[in-house]
């Protein structure tokens, strides 16, 4: 199963399990500067200590318990790397394929385990515009009168290109603009438009999207920030999923020291039902890396990303 499709259905609860920081750079043992940077250390030292802790845990139960303990798979470390690579983010997961968001039976979300796709999104087109034709009809509406003979087929039509993100994947959309450049200062695209569907109520939810990151030699084509943007939001979503998906899906790009994203959004399920606060905006944020353990790389993010 590719990454990819393990992230687009990842609840944020299992994106925050699956994330271990400690492939990080920590920000109380590297600082970032154009003389220590944080990707030119060695990460032989990380493994040691986090081999060293997990002996110690191991050393610990079994003279608790009287009697040796199971061995047990080594969690998640710092893989030794030469030279002046960086350290990888290793995500944890057990081999199970995320459902219980009653994806896993869906005709077209196939960039998850099952390759059930159609031949094309056109294919859907039918079935859909027949659901939409009863929804009008239990509405109490007419479906054949002039003003909606061809409601049906045009929302079928919408909604396809309102959900496109599941016919995408993050290998495609980056198509290799992926640099090797000696950089390691900070990089932010700031207020990406993004639209996307509530997956509660099928309403729209719209907003803006700003992204850092730390590079370690590497760094992305900008357009490929806002493409990523497109890929996870062009789906039915939750703001704090969406945000989460877009920090995961950038480290995955780039392996940086860091990822920043901050997200700005105005939910119509908020605006034009329920309570109807037509000036409420709701702000989430993802920090991973550096930018989480060093309080000074957040707020050079956000002072960067609030200044006009």
């Amino acid at each position: 199963m590719s990454f990819t499709r393990q992230l687009s259905e990842m609840s944020a609860s299992e994106l925050n399990d699956a994330i271990d920081d400690t492939n990080f750079p920590q920000a109380h043992i590297l600082s970032r500067g154009r003389n220590n940077s944080v990707c030119s250390t060695s990460s032989t030292s990380g493994t040691s200590s986090l081999a060293d802790r997990q002996q110690n845990q191991a050393e610990e139960a079994t003279a608790i318990a009287g009697t040796p303990v199971e061995e047990v798979a080594p969690a998640p470390a710092l893989v030794p790397l030469a030279g002046n690579q960086r350290p990888r983010l290793i995500l944890k997961t057990n081999g199970s394929s995320p459902d219980s968001d009653g994806h896993e039976k869906c005709t077209f979300h196939h960039d998850l385990e099952l390759d059930h796709k159609p031949p094309t999104r056109e294919a859907l087109l039918p079935d859909m515009a027949r659901s939409y034709r009863l929804l009008l009809g239990g509405l109490g509406e007419n479906p054949d009168r002039q003003g909606l003979i061809k409601t049906p087929e045009r929302a079928a039509k919408a909604m396809l290109y309102f959900t496109k993100g599941y016919d995408q994947s993050l290998e495609d959309v980056l198509n290799g603009a992926v640099f090797d450049e000696d950089h390691d200062e900070m990089v932010v695209v700031k207020d990406i438009e993004m639209f996307s569907m509530c997956e509660h109520h099928l309403v729209p939810f719209y907003g803006k999207v700003s992204i850092g990151y730390l590079p370690c030699n590497k760094i992305l084509g900008l357009s490929k920030l806002a493409r990523i943007v497109e890929i996870f939001s062009r789906r039915l979503q939750v703001q704090e999923r969406l945000t989460k998906q877009i920090a995961v899906a950038v480290t995955q790009a780039v392996q940086p020291a860091g990822v920043a994203v901050v997200v700005e959004g105005v939910h119509m399920c908020m605006v034009m039902r329920g309570v109807q606060k037509i000036n409420s905006k709701t702000v989430t944020s993802t920090m991973l890396g550096v930018f989480r353990d060093d309080p000074k790389t957040r707020e050079e993010f956000l002072n960067l990303v609030n200044s006009k």
